[in-house]
């Protein structure tokens, strides 16, 4: 039984992440190309209070691109209740860290 409410938590917070991904998507006028989990959980050392770490790449709407002055290219949204952090890399700026070799990216 323990592995069932394990796996139902689980299935709600994917539930919730997409969800939350979806929000932050259409409020920041972004579309999400990629996103993943990372960090405690996904590597086997979650404690009990671990929040979930979410990772994702982005695209802006085309006038974005065209701009002279480069706008943000992050976004970093730790939601209230502290169990879901979201970060998130502009696709251009992630092929700039990938050319670099970033760790994090990788």
């Amino acid at each position: 039984m323990v592995i069932l409410s394990h796996q139902k938590k689980r299935n709600q917070m994917k539930e919730r992440i997409q969800e939350e991904i979806n929000l932050l998507a259409k409020a920041r006028e972004i579309k999400v190309i990629l996103a993943c989990e990372t960090g405690s959980r996904v590597w086997g050392f979650a404690s009990p209070d671990s929040d979930y770490d979410v990772r994702m790449i982005y695209v802006k709407p085309l006038d974005w691109y065209l701009k002279l002055n480069e706008g943000k290219d992050t976004l970093e949204v730790m939601l209230d209740d502290g169990e879901l952090d979201i970060t998130g890399w502009e696709l251009r700026k992630t092929l700039r860290l990938l050319k670099k070799s970033n760790a994090a990216l990788l």
